[in-house]
This record gives C-alpha cells, structure tokens and sequence, in this order.
C-alpha cells in the first residue's frame, strides 16, 4: 500500500470562472469533466506537484467569512515569490486579507479570499519541515 496523500478539493458556484482564477495564478486544467448544464462536475489543475480538484456547487453552500484576519479555514501555498503570488491573485479579483509581509520567525506570507471567499495564503514556509 502505498503512503496517504492528501488532496484539497473546492466547490464554487461558477465553477468555469474559478478555473479562470486558477489560471492566473499558474494553474493548468489536467483534467475537467463537464455537465450537459455546463457545471463543473469534477476537474483537477496543477500548479507544479499540487493538484486541487475543484467542481460546481451542488448546492448553496456557505463559505465562512472572516473573523479578523481569517475564515478560519483555507490553503496554504508554499511558493518562491510571495509577493508574485499575490499580485497575481489581487489582479485576477481576489480580496487583500493579509499584504505581503515578513515575519518574525523569518519567512514571507499574505492571504486573499479568491472571488468566492476561499481563503488562500501564499508563503515561503515549508510545513513538515524543521523551522529556520
């Protein structure tokens, strides 16, 4: 048997415009099967080794808002330039939550809500390995 992997998966109302917003941050659409209503009924894109699959809501689910800084839930990208990363991500319609800054334990971070409200930060950090 081999290791576990885990794999986020997200649902949006409008589907095809996440897949879009998805596209400007670099991610390619690997593999997407639509409806005959023209939802998203699975797709999976890649951005490097992650792979996020992401389809139409099913139903009028609610995305958490924020409480301060935070949904209290979201993904986390670890990325090379942060600061790319989120002008990227602001500039196809995300909302600033956290603007590109240093932090005291040495790494760079920022957070946008994307176009529905998922939460996304973007860092320099490594998790699951030992702290600099």
């Amino acid at each position: 048997m081999s290791e576990p992997r885990l794999h986020a998966y997200l649902s949006y109302q409008d589907a095809p415009a996440a897949l879009d917003w998805l596209g400007a941050l670099g991610f390619t659409v690997s593999a997407r099967q639509d409806g005959p209503d023209g939802s998203v009924v699975h797709s999976e894109v890649r951005l490097g080794d992650v792979v996020l699959m992401v389809a139409s809501a099913d139903a009028d689910y609610d995305v958490p808002g924020l409480h301060g800084r935070s949904t209290g839930n979201g993904l986390y990208l670890r990325v090379d330039d942060v600061d790319d990363m989120f002008d990227r991500a602001v500039s196809a319609g995300a909302q600033v939550v956290i603007d590109p800054e240093s932090t005291e334990w040495g790494t760079r971070r920022a957070r946008v809500l994307d176009p529905e409200g998922h939460e996304w930060s973007f860092g320099s950090y490594a998790p699951g390995q030992a702290w600099q």
